[in-house]
């Protein structure tokens, strides 16, 4: 399957981009080349390959999640520039 310059023109439509005429030639050119070099994968015998969801192996990083306390809300709010009570008030940013 091969691109033509009537797909880039539909590829760039769809992108909302306009190209020149050289632009455009460079594109199907590119295109092209990388479809081939798609086509050459394809011949790879995959049979005995399996999947990856990644190429290398992941593992987490994180720390196991543990239940602790909560911090004492007078803790929380001592460096509050404007609280209230229990809460901390921070500007209105809706209007009703």
């Amino acid at each position: 399957m091969a691109v033509t310059m009537k797909d880039v023109d539909h590829i760039a439509k769809l992108a909302k981009l306009s190209f020149s005429e050289e632009e455009k030639s460079k594109f199907t050119e590119q295109f092209n080349q990388i479809l081939s070099f798609m086509e050459k994968l394809n011949e790879l015998d995959t049979s005995n390959v399996e999947p990856l969801s990644h190429v290398i192996e992941l593992q987490n990083v994180l720390r196991d999640d543990e239940v602790r306390g909560s911090l004492p809300t007078e803790e929380a709010l001592k460096n509050a520039p404007a609280k209230d009570e229990k809460f901390f008030k921070v500007p209105k940013v809706i209007d009703r």
